[in-house]
């Protein structure tokens, strides 16, 4: 593996956040690759934070924003990824708590819309099983896809 030096960590990693956010582990793992001591390793990570290149509030935002509104991800699925990303549980509750229920549902309600087009199922029943599974496994709670699969019962007006 590549080895660098203590600056030209910090110089690699400070363009690299430049260009996207990263949080702390991220840039953890990367030196840890570059075979950089603890030390070295310690003082670079202060700087990048120090120098507010490194934000895990401000990731955890981007990040959550991102992947709710783009990957159509639900709560529990973008909180196990900021989990394994190693965010703090209070950053984590946080950040999470901002986003509005309502934003999800706006999320998932087409989700499912176009999902159940392109399900088959022998009745209603095996049908909202199947959209139920597919939206737990997006990561949204049962309690908003109950919200959503009980109004999507309501047939189109069109």
């Amino acid at each position: 593996m590549l080895m660098k030096t203590e600056q030209e960590a910090y110089l690699t990693l400070a363009a690299l956040c430049a260009r996207s956010e990263h949080c702390q582990w991220e840039m953890l793992e990367r030196m840890r690759r570059w075979e950089l001591d603890d030390a070295a390793l310690a003082r670079v990570m202060a700087r990048l934070v120090k120098e507010r290149y490194v934000d895990d509030e401000r990731y955890a935002r981007a990040f959550v924003k991102d992947k709710v509104r783009n990957n159509k991800w639900g709560r529990r699925k973008v909180e196990q990824a900021l989990w394994q990303k190693r965010i703090a549980d209070d950053i984590r509750e946080r950040v999470l708590d901002e986003v509005d229920e309502e934003e999800y549902l706006n999320v998932l309600r087409p989700l499912l819309k176009q999902k159940r087009k392109s399900t088959k199922a022998e009745n209603d029943y095996e049908l909202k099983q199947k959209l139920v599974r597919f939206a737990l496994g997006r990561g949204f709670t049962y309690d908003i896809i109950r919200q959503c699969i009980d109004v999507d019962e309501v047939p189109d007006e069109d």
